[in-house]
Formats: structure tokens, sequence, C-alpha cells
């Protein structure tokens, strides 16, 4: 007898992601345990080392890495729900969360796009950003992804099924302006990184743009990379009525690349950024793991 079903008959509840009929079953199942305990610590670990980390705290830069790694750890959380238990979101959607779960992406979207702009203005006008983009700024931007996104999943939620289904198409076609904006802000800070600051002349401050330009340059293209193939595929299947489906969102493989962003994202801001690792090992590991402390 499937275990799925044993569950579903015993419990009266969600059945699990497989049925554990064969090594592939077993295979899936402990990937998206180990995929959503690794998310969870990553990314974890960078919101411990800023919140605890003044120093960290009042630089803007680092304003959108905490945003982004809150949403990476819920997302990691979201992972023992959708990738262990059989659930579809989307349209039609089996065992879902009304699409709050997969809804966690979005603001990552907007909060790469702001942080685009905020290291732009940091480095090619910093007259105007010192003036203008200041710290209660930043948390305003970064606030405003939140309620934008809670926004239009309470519209999607509350309007009728053929109207939330236009939204979701309208979403689409916003989605790709943003991925348009992104790809020429990533050629533009590029550029920015390989000619202008390389002519400054040696200072922390260079040393500073330099680390944060990488930083969202690599960011924003693994995002690009992770996420386009899903994207793609939701593009076809609602335009042409074609595309690839999957049983659900554990064996779906577009979607669990486009949460291994969720990984990828803080990883980056690790190896990335010295300052963060140093708060992450003095506040977090340095307490938890005397060994690493001394190293």
């Amino acid at each position: 007898m499937l275990l799925s079903n044993i569950t579903q008959s015993m419990t009266g509840g969600v059945p699990l992601s497989v049925n554990f009929d064969s090594p592939e079953d077993y295979f899936v199942f402990i990937f998206q345990i180990l995929f959503a305990t690794t998310t969870v610590l990553v990314a974890g670990t960078v919101v411990v080392g800023i919140l605890f980390t003044r120093a960290l705290r009042i630089q803007n830069r680092f304003i959108f890495m905490l945003n982004t790694s809150i949403c990476d750890t819920l997302v990691g959380f979201s992972v023992y729900y959708l990738g262990l238990f059989d659930v579809q979101e989307g349209y039609p959607s089996r065992n879902g969360t009304y699409n709050v779960l997969p809804s966690l992406l979005g603001v990552n979207i907007l909060t790469f796009l702001f942080a685009q702009f905020d290291r732009y203005f940091a480095v090619c006008h910093p007259f105007i950003y010192s003036r203008f983009i200041t710290r209660p700024f930043v948390i305003g931007v970064n606030l405003y992804c939140w309620v934008y996104n809670a926004a239009h999943l309470l519209a999607r939620n509350v309007l009728p099924l053929s109207k939330a289904i236009q939204l979701y198409v309208f979403s689409i076609v916003f989605f790709q302006l943003i991925v348009l904006t992104k790809v020429v802000m990533t050629i533009k800070l590029y550029v920015i990184a390989r000619f202008q600051v390389e002519r400054d002349p040696p200072s922390a401050e260079k040393e500073n743009k330099k680390e944060s330009l990488r930083i969202i340059i690599f960011v924003v293209i693994s995002f690009l990379v992770l996420w386009s193939p899903s994207f793609v595929n939701i593009v076809i299947r609602f335009v042409l009525g074609r595309g690839l489906t999957f049983g659900n969102e554990a064996t779906n493989l577009f979607a669990i690349m486009a949460r291994f962003n969720a990984v990828c994202t803080p990883a980056v801001y690790l190896w990335g950024s010295p300052a963060l690792r140093d708060a992450t090992m003095r506040t977090l590991w340095g307490r938890l793991c005397t060994r690493c402390k001394k190293r």
C-alpha cells in the first residue's frame, strides 16, 4: 500500500509528496528535507548576522540583504510543506496555500530591482544618494515590497477565478518588464564596476563599492538563470496551452530551481562580504561552535 495513502487515511490530512514505490521517491523526499534545512540555516545565518551587528544594519545595502534573507528563510520553511506533501500551487491548485508561499519569491524580485537602483545611485551619483537615499527611505522601500506583494496576493484570492487568472497573467507581463530592467541594470552595473570604479584611487570606499557591485551582479545573474526556466514554462502554458506539467511541487523541477535562489542568494552574500562573514561568526557560529570561534 502506498505510504502517502496510509498517511492520508490515518490522519485525514494532506498526503505525502511521493509514494515511496521506487528509489527515486526516497531521493526526492530526502532531497527536499536537506534542501529546506540548508536554506533555513544559510539564509537564517545572514539574518542573524545583520540583525545583531549595528555596523551592518546602518548600511543601506545590508538592509536589502536582510530583506531578501528574511524572505529566503521563509522560503526554506515553506519547502517543508511544499516539498514534503502533495501540494500543487497555481491554477488549478491542490492542497495549496492560496499562493502565499510561492509569492515569497515576488518579494525578492522587487527587492533585487530596488537594490540595483540603490547601488547605481550610490556609485554614480553619491551626492544625490547621500542626501536623499536615507536609511528610513530604504527601510520604507523594503516594506513596500512586502505590502505590494501582499496586496497583489489578496486581490488574486478575493477576485473571481476568471479575474484572478487575468491578474496572474498581468503579473507575468509585469515580470517581463522587471526582467528586462534587471538585465539592463546588470549590464550598467558591470560597466560601472569594470571601468568607473577601477579608476578611483585605492581606498576603503573603493573596496566597498567593488564589493557591493560584485555581490548584486552575481545575485541578479543567478536569480535570472534559476528563475527563467520556470517563467518561460508558465508563459508557454498560458499562451500556447503547452509546456511541461508536474505532479506536485516536490517534483516540479522548474519550481525547485526557482526556490534554489533562496540558497544561492545568501551564499553569495557570505562569499562576497568579509564583514558579513565575520559578523555571522561572531554573533552566531562563534557562540555555537568553539572551534569556529578560534579559527
